[in-house]
């Protein structure tokens, strides 16, 4: 008997993983934007992808249909977690998504690992015919700027809608009517099958190339409802008189235009991959901004990142005459601080960053940023008058309307857009934040493989 009782352990002992699976995970997901994460059994994270609504989206990889798609099935196969972050909107997903697959690199994630970045659309307007194409590097000045688009073969597809109606250029010819050699050039395609007014050749002046540009960028600002409108009746007509091919046709192009809406905002949304930045202009500009008496070399950033409160982590990043100095870059964990309370967790990281650099008598960097408004940067000067320390130029930056904020100072300083010294200020406080979700990633990673 008691032989029995040896071989066979009461039930009390057993440990049987009760944890919920993936696809049963998924249905409490949020029926909003957002990122989702695949994880195998190691807790890698293998796949990333955007959502219009996270529960449907990441849901549907669970379904029969999933098993059997030859794009997906090899992936269905590993997966056995999933994980999601919210996003504001579905461009903004997009933006997440871009930035977690290039951080972490997951194997089946193709299209975004090689640096590719989501296309714009970008109109030349101080050309004296503007052209109108699409670009992933697009430019800061010279130009009206829309996207980043969620799709690039959905902007072409609306491109080419707009361009048989208002019969733009896209060519990259530098074209000049001051200029004899255009009377003679012999114009594209386009022109023959009207969709381009051919000012190649002077066929059109440039005020009327121009309205129609004026029209095509009132379309693009969300005043395309009359032309939808006008679409509809041509479907419909050719529908009642049996055209059924051009009203399908029709009825696509449609469906490009509405897909325009699905863009970010070009001065909010950017993608710091995508715009070249001169370091020692933005250097020199914050020289100025700033009211420093030498221009700055060595910048360090604070971000604080965590998902319900759970693993909070702090960021601290070092850029050395405007470029990232990666062998600065530090990881913290939080430890004094419990549930969600961003203030108290930069006051912690300030804290211990810098005491540690006054014990072993360290040279400060010249510019500390914190990612955040009045409030993270009161408790960044907590921590210093804790110390007893006179910080060095201490600053803050605001991510809504882009903000910076000094100690003792009511009034911001708001720069332009297209700034050198903003631009710079952006690269830091992003690439914190980037570190920040990474380390948040990773200590994640480590709790489920454990």
């Amino acid at each position: 008997m008691q032989d029995d009782i040896d071989a066979h352990p009461p039930l009390s002992t057993q440990t049987p993983d009760t944890r919920p699976t993936a696809a049963e995970k998924v249905r409490t997901f949020p029926q909003t934007p957002g990122v989702y994460l695949m994880k195998d059994d190691k807790g890698n994270v293998i796949y990333v992808g955007k959502a219009k609504n996270l529960r449907s989206r990441a849901g549907s990889y669970f379904l029969k249909e999933a098993a059997i798609n030859l794009r997906t099935a090899e992936l269905v196969k590993h997966i056995r977690d999933i994980d999601f972050l919210d996003a504001e909107s579905e461009v903004d997903a997009l933006l997440k998504e871009n930035r977690l697959i290039k951080d972490i690199r997951p194997r089946f994630n193709k299209d975004l690992k090689d640096g590719k970045s989501y296309p714009y659309l970008q109109i030349r307007v101080r050309e004296e015919f503007p052209r109108v194409e699409i670009t992933r590097t697009p430019r800061r000045r010279g130009v009206r700027l829309y996207g980043p688009f969620t799709s690039v073969k959905s902007l072409k597809a609306a491109v080419n809608v707009l361009q048989r109606v208002l019969q733009f250029r896209t060519c990259t010819l530098p074209i000049k009517s001051s200029e004899d050699r255009w009377r003679w050039f012999r114009p594209c395609l386009l022109a023959s099958i009207r969709q381009c007014t051919a000012p190649c050749n002077l066929r059109v002046s440039r005020d009327d190339y121009r309205r129609q540009i004026k029209k095509l960028i009132l379309i693009l600002e969300g005043k395309k409802s009359k032309l939808l409108r006008r679409m509809e009746r041509d479907m419909k007509a050719a529908s009642a008189g049996l055209q059924f091919e051009k009203a399908g046709r029709i009825r696509d192009e449609m469906a490009a235009l509405e897909k325009l809406d699905l863009r970010g905002d070009a001065k909010n949304d950017d993608q710091p991959e995508v715009f070249p930045l001169d370091p020692k202009k933005g250097l020199l500009g914050l020289r100025k901004v700033l009211g420093l008496a030498k221009t700055p070399r060595s910048i360090e950033g604070f971000d604080i990142a965590h998902l319900s409160g759970k693993e909070t982590v702090a960021s601290l990043v070092s850029f050395l005459d405007g470029l990232p100095f990666k062998d600065y870059y530090r990881r913290f964990k939080i430890k004094t601080v419990e549930g969600v309370d961003d203030f108290a967790s930069m006051r912690e990281v300030i804290f211990r960053r810098f005491k540690r650099l006054h014990d072993e008598d360290s040279v400060f960097p010249d510019i500390i940023l914190i990612d955040g408004g009045k409030g993270q940067l009161s408790a960044a000067m907590d921590a210093f008058k804790a110390l007893g320390i006179e910080p060095p130029t201490l600053i803050s930056l605001a991510k809504q309307e882009e903000e910076i904020f000094r100690p003792g100072v009511s009034e911001s300083i708001k720069l332009s857009r297209h700034s050198a010294a903003l631009r710079l200020l952006q690269y830091v406080r992003d690439e914190a934040h980037r570190f920040a979700q990474h380390y948040h990633h990773t200590l994640r990673k480590k709790k489920m493989t454990e």
